[in-house]
Order: C-alpha cells, then structure tokens, then sequence
C-alpha cells in the first residue's frame, strides 16, 4: 500500500512539473489505447465470427464464376476490409495529435519562462527552472505516447491487411 502511495506521489509531481497539458495528453492516450483494445477485442473475438459468416455465405451460393457472384465476392471482401479498418484512421489521428500536444506543452511552458525572465529578470536560473520542467516534460511525454501508438497502429494495419487476403483466398470459386 505505501508503494502505491509513492507511484501516487510520484505521478502528482510529474503532473504538476509538467503543467496543464499533460492532462490533454493523458485524455488523447486514454481515448488512443481504448480505441486499440477495442480492436484487439474485434479482431479476436467477433471477427472470426464475421469471416466464418461471410465464407459459409459465398460457398452456399450455386453461381461463383458469373459476373454477378463476382461483384457478390468483390463486395463481401469489401465488407470485411471497411470491418477490419474500422477506427483505424481514429487511432493514427490521435497518434499525430499526441506529439502536436507536446508542442502545446513546450510554447506554455517557453511562455511561463519569458513570463519569469520579465518579472524576476534575467539572471534567476531557480525561477525559470519550473518553466523548462514545463516546456520539457510534456515534449517527452507526447513524443512517448506517440511512440506506443505507433508500434500498435502498424501492427492493426498489418493485421488487416493479411486477413483481407485471406478472405480473399477463402472465397473460392467451386
């Protein structure tokens, strides 16, 4: 209990050292890893379901090689790729957003400087010091969030990619 105390206190120092806008980018990761795991959880547990229905309905066609059963295939294959890709765009914004965040982070924390050097002047390192810790941490911490998003969202587009194939490679001709 005293450790999560601690972690507590830590985390409260790192917000208050880096100011308003990690709070922003604390709210961008949260919607970003919800909006990832909610894909995680379609992709293992109702995408099966979707590819199984999809491939019972094309072999339980008679006609597979006409025109029309090919404009059927083309628009199953279809179907499931915009399923797949669905919140995917979503996810890359909020990936750009978060180093965009980190900049907000470094002109208020710049701001909070020039602020300190009009009133205490030039020469009082210790009161710009809260200022940098302000432009600093919320760059870093942008940048990070980012990073994590951008290892997921290349994974997902992966993922979506080889399974468009395969229901492409499912839906034979008999």
């Amino acid at each position: 209990m005293l450790q999560l105390q601690q972690a507590y206190s830590q985390v409260q120092q790192y917000f208050e050292a880096g100011g308003d806008v990690l709070y922003g980018i604390m709210a961008i990761l949260l919607l970003m890893w919800t909006l990832i795991l909610e894909r995680f959880w379609y992709y293992s547990f109702r995408y099966p379901k979707i590819k199984k229905q999809v491939v019972e309905t094309w072999n339980a066609r008679q006609d597979t090689s006409s025109w029309y059963a090919k404009q059927i295939r083309s628009g199953l294959i279809s179907q499931v790729s915009m399923d797949l890709n669905k919140g995917l765009l979503m996810i890359k914004t909020l990936v750009a957003l978060c180093p965009l965040m980190g900049l907000l982070g470094t002109v208020t924390g710049m701001i909070e400087v020039f602020d300190i050097m009009a009133v205490a002047g030039s020469g009082n390192p210790r009161a710009m010091a809260s200022g940098v810790s302000k432009a600093t941490i919320p760059t870093m911490s942008g940048m990070v969030a980012a990073l994590s998003g951008l290892f997921v969202i290349y994974r997902l587009e992966t993922y979506v990619k080889r399974e468009t194939e395969r229901v492409d490679d499912s839906l034979v001709r008999h």
